[in-house]
């Protein structure tokens, strides 16, 4: 199929820069490979063929990198790194596909087709418990969620402290209902967490907990008033203060889970150990990534809003939400290896893995400390 930029309205310079992921299921290729594809200057050709037999002696036969990822806000490494042409540093191609959810990519790690998955702990702790050879190599984000409640409780909170849910029940008559991502998604159990470890009450039984579909549906369901509170990442929070709805932040991660995981680069073992080199290279790329996020915030949340869809994330908002504090990008996985271990035994007891995991059948650091 020939791609033309009048097609989709992009410039030439555009379409050699990037093949900019369209929708689910679409696949992204770095610079590199389009003009091996398109022929358009002999001499790349040529370069290509010597990277090409330079790269079958050093990569261990990988000749790609298939990279799954979700249009979320915790991914602006992979914004970053497609929009500013970082993949053209690895010495193969990179082919990145779009999923909407977690388990989604989950389900397709089945095949082992995914060298690299950028996507909440939970779901890659789920592909570790099912075998799949594979070990966090970098964090993406810290200290992402928020718990959100209604002005009116958040009055409550402040008048009451923990005492608070049971006022709420007195007042209303019923329990204070949160509305979030499924059971054992990181939201929910960084919100388990918070209400048994903080606030000291039993989130089985002294709140509801209403499973809602993705950001998506949490923020619908917020802004028509449909629930009391959530557990949410960047941007909802942003998205919600930008519509004047009455809901306001009552905690945050950093408070009371510093290093609280969210999003994770993890790494297929035929990367890792197979391919050290093109392994340590993508963390590197990875790290210059973050430090770009943090210099250049217009221009990363200008990527942000390019990948995700203007429409579902204009350049304002995915901007704004920068001047978070659940918006701590980060690489070093080291940071994150104690809220880890939180969210593995909470896994766990959510029935997503089989058994706790340890700090070593989580975490791979030598890629990141090698660099």
């Amino acid at each position: 199929m020939t791609v033309t930029g009048g097609e989709y309205g992009l410039s030439t310079e555009r379409l050699l820069r990037t093949m900019t992921t369209r929708g689910n299921g679409s696949a992204t290729r770095s610079r590199r490979h389009f003009l091996r594809s398109a022929g358009a200057v002999s001499i790349a050709g040529g370069l290509a063929g010597c990277t090409g037999a330079l790269g079958s002696g050093s990569s261990g036969g990988l000749d790609e990198l298939n990279v799954a990822y979700m249009p979320i806000y915790p991914d602006m490494q992979y914004f970053v790194m497609q929009e500013e042409g970082y993949f053209d540093e690895l010495s193969v191609d990179v082919s990145g596909k779009l999923f909407s959810d977690g388990p989604s990519i989950v389900q397709a790690s089945a095949k082992g087709d995914f060298d690299v998955m950028m996507f909440g702990i939970v779901p890659a702790m789920i592909v570790m418990d099912k075998g799949i050879p594979s070990k966090i190599a970098a964090a993406n984000i810290r200290d992402a969620m928020q718990i959100l409640a209604s002005d009116e409780f958040a009055g409550m909170w402040e008048e009451y402290g923990t005492e608070a849910f049971a006022k709420f029940e007195e007042q209303k008559g019923r329990k204070f209902t949160f509305g979030t991502f499924p059971p054992g998604s990181v939201p929910d159990i960084l919100l388990r967490y918070w209400l048994e470890e903080t606030v000291g009450i039993d989130p089985d039984n002294d709140v509801d907990i209403t499973a809602l579909g993705g950001a998506g549906p949490v923020r619908q369901a917020l802004l028509s008033g449909k629930i009391d509170g959530t557990s949410i990442m960047e941007p909802v929070p942003t998205v919600i203060e930008s519509r004047g709805a009455p809901f306001q932040s009552i905690a945050w991660a950093g408070d009371f889970m510093p290093g609280q995981p969210a999003a994770v680069t993890l790494m297929h073992d035929r990367l890792r150990k197979d391919n050290p080199e093109i392994a340590k290279t993508f963390v590197e790329q990875h790290q210059r990534a973050t430090a770009f996020t943090q210099d250049s915030p217009d221009t990363a949340a200008k990527h942000a809003s390019t990948v995700i869809g203007e429409e579902a994330l204009p350049a304002e908002t995915a901007r704004k939400a920068m001047e978070s504090p659940a918006s701590a990008f980060i690489t070093d996985p080291h940071e994150i290896e104690e809220g880890a271990t939180i969210f593995s035994e909470y896994a766990a007891r959510a029935g997503k893995i089989d058994e706790k995991l340890s700090v070593d059948q989580l975490f791979d650091y030598s890629v990141y400390d090698s660099l």
